[in-house]
């Protein structure tokens, strides 16, 4: 089968069987990639001690800012491709490829190169100490000097997603997963390069995949690749990728200042064992977050595929599909860490203190863990249809509306456990906020999709 036919089973395939086609590489591929942050964490906490698990803690809103820029330019192209492959505009398509490739690599520079300019203050501002400054400073060097291969990994991974090869999407990172799980021992025991050996080990893995994915894309047979003529930046596809973009970028942004907040207030009321126990809550919790994610990567492209040829049956049918898949996966997710908090813990380290508030952290955090599931399908949803504002508004809902004031209301009333206590009461909220607004847009889809069939029915008439 040709790629062209690949990308036509979009609209024709029945939507369950397509879903699970794109949806449960995606998803291997980010258990994979959780499993390899876990990984990071389980070795730099057994092998390094549990202020080093502190430390790491300290750089999630500075891995989270990355993540803003890399996701704007990656989703928002993905998105945009997916959209002009369904109104067959392969050329648009192509010319969609070569910008996000030339932005990869300008945001993913830049944003390093700033970075370790002012790593220092930096770290400092989002809530490290002098116990804990040289642990994140030390991981954090390395891989921003890795950050613009980081970022274009996780670039063409999505393109390759939205061109229909969700498999070679998974192929690539579970191999990074594999050489980073084979090289973080080596480096952290071995060569005692202690937490830089886990750093490393990460950039290393996500290079040796991304040579991979150039040279795929390099194939002419692919209904996108490397080619002449569609590197110069176009300003109308700036304008596209980053509108698009601007939702995960928002997301992202925002979850960087909320751990700004979260890291100050736990070190505040519970010093440097409650950020080292909000480190490993969020990287449990981040399992299932991302297992979520890769079914919403699924979604995404059969989503925007089929919204744009206006076949908004197929539409409704693979949000209906990824919803009761994603509230499953959360609500597991909330019966594993509430079974078994003390086996979520003991992964990461062997220090009483540390496990003890790590158990607490885990089981509040993750009490309103069965709507997230929900939240997160329709917000990305929107976002897979072009609508970029309303994907931002959601996003920005749960993030800045909510959890914010929350974490400052909330613990000067009940202290750590305050803290603690806003994650769930956010979740709760802003999943309440996304029902109402997806109620409201299913009945607009509805009606347009009536519109088209009466219309069909008109013209065979006549």
């Amino acid at each position: 089968m040709d790629n062209k036919q690949a990308t036509l089973e979009l609209g024709t395939k029945p939507v369950g069987k397509l879903l699970m086609q794109y949806a449960l590489p995606a998803i291997i591929a980010m258990t994979a990639a959780s499993l390899y942050n876990m990984i990071d964490s389980i070795f730099i906490g057994q092998g390094v001690g549990p202020l080093a698990i502190s430390g790491l803690a300290i750089t999630f809103p500075l891995m989270n800012l990355s993540a803003a820029f890399g996701a704007a330019v990656g989703i928002g192209s993905s998105t945009c491709i997916s959209v002009k492959l369904g109104q067959k505009d392969y050329r648009k398509a192509e010319l969609i490829f070569g910008n996000s490739i030339v932005l990869n690599i300008i945001v993913g520079v830049a944003f390093g190169i700033i970075s370790l300019m002012f790593l220092d203050p930096i770290l400092y501002f989002f809530g490290a100490s002098e116990n804990t400054i040289p642990y994140a400073r030390e991981y954090m060097l390395v891989v921003l000097a890795g950050n613009v291969f980081s970022q274009t990994f996780f670039g063409m991974n999505a393109i390759l997603r939205a061109v229909g090869k969700p498999r070679h999407a998974m192929f690539a990172t579970m191999s990074s997963v594999v050489l980073n799980t084979v090289l973080a021992p080596i480096f952290i025991w071995p060569l005692k390069m202690g937490i830089q050996g886990a750093a490393l080990a990460t950039v290393i893995s996500q290079v040796t995949a991304l040579a991979w994915q150039l040279w795929l894309f390099s194939k002419s047979s692919e209904i996108v690749h490397f080619k002449k003529g569609i590197y110069k930046l176009r300003s109308n596809i700036l304008k596209n990728i980053i509108g698009i973009g601007m939702s995960p970028f928002a997301m992202n942004v925002c979850a960087c200042i909320v751990v700004i907040f979260i890291n100050t207030s736990l070190y505040k009321y519970g010093g440097d064992m409650a950020v080292g126990a909000y480190g490993i809550a969020n990287k449990v919790a981040f399992v299932f977050i991302m297992i979520t994610m890769g079914l919403n990567q699924g979604m995404l492209p059969i989503a925007g595929y089929n919204y744009g040829a206006q076949r908004f049956d197929r539409l409704m049918k693979v949000l209906k599909c990824a919803i009761i898949a994603g509230t499953a996966i959360t609500t597991t997710g909330f019966l594993i860490v509430h079974i078994f908090p003390y086996e979520c813990a003991r992964l990461f380290t062997t220090d009483a203190e540390l496990i003890d508030k790590a158990m607490r952290a885990i089981k509040i955090n993750m009490a309103a863990f069965p709507f997230v599931g929900y939240q997160m399908v329709v917000t990305n949803f929107f976002q897979s249809i072009g609508k970029a504002k309303i994907s931002i508004f959601l996003s920005l809902s749960r993030q800045m509306l909510f959890l914010l004031p929350l974490l400052i209301i909330l613990p000067q009333f009940f202290k750590l456990d305050g803290v603690w206590m806003s994650l769930p009461t956010a979740d709760t909220i802003a999943s309440l906020m996304a029902a109402v607004m997806m109620t409201k847009y299913m009945r607009k889809f509805k009606k347009q999709h009536n519109a088209i069939a009466y219309g069909n029915q008109e013209e065979n008439n006549n």
